[in-house]
C-alpha cells in the first residue's frame, strides 16, 4: 500500500497539476492539503471518474484537507479532537483496507507567523492537542499513518539556510520541540529514518519567491509518521521532488511511505 500527501496550493488551480500526477502515481491512498475549497465545491466527479474514492473536509478560501482512495474506506471523522471552537478545516481521519487496515490521519497544521502573537499561540495548542490524538491513535495499536504539512522544519539540515528561518514560527524552538515530542511518544519519521545520517535535505517545500526552486533554497515540512505497527511494514519511502519543476507547480511536492499492508 502506497500512501501520499501533496500540498496542492489549491485544487482547482492545480487541477491539471493534480491529474497529471495522480496518472503517474501507483499510491493508493493520497492526502491532500489546502484543497481551498467547500466541501461541495470540490471537483469530486473529477477523481471519481478517474477511480478515487473521495472524502473531503473543506473551508472556503484557504485551509481544506482531503483524502483520496483507489482502496475501500471507511469510518471517516473530521476535525481535529480538543476544541469545539475551532472552525479550521485541517484535519481528517480514515481508514483503508488491503490485506489489512491502516488507519489515516490527514493534516494541515497552522503555520503560525508571526510569532510571536496569537498565530502562534494558536500553532502551539493546535500542536498539543495533534500530541493527544496521536497518543490516542498509538492507543490503536494498528498500522497508522499521520501525514501532511507540518509546517516545521525539525532539524537544521531540513533548510539550505536554516539560518534564514531562525525567528520564523516553522523553526522556533517551540515548533520544533512540540513536534520532537510527538514523536518521542513512538512514532517514526519515514523519510528521516530512510537517512538518518544525511547532511542536507530532502526538501518538500521550495517558495514561489526568490527563485528558491531554481537555486534548491527549499526545506522539508512535509512529513509521514508511522506508528511502530505501521513502520514494521514499511517497504520504502521518498519524495516526488521532479513535480516542483512542472507547469504551474505547488510549492510542495509529494512525499510517500510504502507499506507491505
Amino acid at each position: 500500500m502506497k500512501i501520499a500527501t501533496f500540498n496542492i496550493n489549491g485544487v482547482k488551480a492545480r487541477i491539471s497539476t493534480l491529474t497529471d500526477w495522480l496518472a503517474e502515481t501507483d499510491a493508493d491512498v493520497v492526502v491532500l492539503q489546502e484543497i481551498k475549497s467547500v466541501d461541495e465545491g470540490f471537483p469530486r466527479d473529477h477523481f471519481t471518474d478517474l477511480g478515487w474514492t473521495v472524502e473531503t473536509h473543506g473551508q472556503k478560501g484557504f485551509n481544506g484537507v482531503a483524502i483520496l482512495s483507489r482502496l475501500p474506506i471507511e469510518d471517516v471523522t473530521r476535525g481535529l479532537p480538543g476544541d469545539d471552537a475551532d472552525e479550521q478545516a485541517r484535519y481528517i481521519e480514515a481508514t483503508v483496507i488491503r490485506d489489512r487496515a491502516v488507519r489515516i490521519a490527514g493534516l494541515y497544521l497552522p503555520n503560525g507567523n508571526p510569532a510571536p502573537g496569537p498565530k502562534y499561540d494558536y500553532k502551539l495548542a493546535w500542536m498539543e492537542r495533534l500530541r493527544s490524538r496521536a497518543r490516542d491513535l498509538l492507543a490503536l495499536e494498528m498500522p497508522v499513518v499521520m501525514l501532511g504539512d507540518y509546517n516545521v522544519i525539525p532539524e537544521p539540515r531540513d533548510a539550505a539556510r536554516p539560518e534564514a528561518w531562525l525567528d520564523d514560527a516553522l523553526f522556533l524552538p517551540q515548533s520544533r520541540a512540540a513536534l520532537r515530542r510527538t514523536i518521542w511518544d513512538g512514532w517514526t519519521d519515514a523519510i528521516r529514518i530512510r537517512d538518518p545520517y544525511g547532511t542536507r535535505g530532502p526538501f518538500t517545500f521550495w517558495d514561489y519567491q526568490g527563485s528558491s526552486w531554481e537555486r534548491d533554497n527549499g526545506i522539508r515540512i512535509d512529513h509521514l509518521l508511522l506508528s511502530p505497527q505501521a513502520a514494521d511494514l514499511m517497504d520504502d519511502a521518498g519524495v516526488d521532488r521532479d513535480a516542483r519543476g512542472r507547469e504551474k507547480p505547488s510549492d510542495h511536492v509529494p512525499v510517500w511511505v510504502r507499506l507491505a499492508a
